[in-house]
């Protein structure tokens, strides 16, 4: 890996940029605007999103302002948690699309497996909105389909009907939270990590091993977090609206954690928080 240009190839043929702009809490409107647009000024060819962040018009504008070919940027949104279901999942890509202002959608995932509101049939709603996104799939409408938040159980029961395979699973993934068990039931079968979070909303910055390893490799914090995620093969999605940050979080691939380094992180168990329970959720 030289830059966040370079690619992991998912398990259908499709590559995707190793490192995600993350839009979560980028305000709509001409502050997500700019920081997509320094994200891809300074490089990132890959912007997630999602309907509930309320910020896919401004990830379109961005995009279409960059000057960039639409075909060079990988641009991933996800389905929100009132709207599983067969049609419902149809009308709420569409409405994704139209806020978008785009034809194809690179990576579309359930955002959520166990909304509040399906709580009492998660399975059938999760099996229902899958069987609408492998027809957008299969109709070339997205290129790619995967989910988020899914454990192993919830992967488990997606895939007594699922005719696709999803092709990514986006986790919370950080320095102390490593969702173990959903690791390895998502690499079982050849699923790609996602990690959102992967500066632990911030936490990272407060824990002292991380910040030795940084000054021993004359990087920030932040650097050496997103590097251990890509050392670990997972696909890290950091978020900033500061364009120092932006350019900071590309800056990556000069540099590489020790195994003395990477078994230091791993044990920091706990230091930037745990995962909440997603059959806990309420929304």
């Amino acid at each position: 890996m030289k830059s966040v240009q370079d690619t992991y190839t998912l398990h259908n043929g499709i590559e995707i940029p190793v490192v995600g702009f993350g839009t979560w809490q980028a305000p709509d409107g001409p502050e997500a605007v700019a920081a997509v647009g320094e994200a891809l000024r300074a490089g990132y060819r890959h912007i997630d999103t999602a309907a509930a962040y309320g910020n896919e018009a401004s990830v379109g504008k961005a995009v279409r302002e960059s000057g960039l070919p639409r075909k060079d940027i990988f641009i991933t949104s996800k389905l929100w948690n009132s709207e599983h279901g067969y049609q419902k999942t149809l009308n709420a890509f569409e409405k994704t699309m139209d806020t978008l202002k785009m034809d194809v959608l690179d990576l579309y995932l359930i955002h959520w497996p166990n909304p509040v509101h399906f709580r009492h049939n998660w399975e059938e709603a999760n099996a229902e909105s899958w069987r609408a996104i492998e027809e957008l799939y299969q109709s070339g409408k997205i290129r790619s389909i995967g989910v988020s938040n899914f454990m192993p159980h919830h992967l488990a029961a997606l895939l007594k009907t699922a005719r696709i395979i999803p092709m990514v699973n986006q986790i919370r993934l950080c320095p102390g939270d490593f969702q173990d068990e959903a690791v390895a039931a998502s690499r079982k079968h050849g699923i790609l990590l996602e990690a959102y979070s992967p500066l632990g909303t911030g936490q990272v910055f407060a824990v002292q091993e991380l910040k030795d390893i940084a000054a021993k490799h004359h990087k920030t914090v932040a650097q050496v977090s997103l590097r251990w995620s890509l050392q670990q093969g997972f696909l890290p999605l950091p978020k900033s609206l500061s364009p120092e940050r932006i350019r900071e979080n590309a800056d990556l691939f000069d540099f590489e954690l020790t195994e003395e380094d990477m078994g230091k992180i791993a044990g920091l168990k706990g230091c930037c928080g745990i995962s909440g329970d997603p059959d806990q959720i309420m929304f």
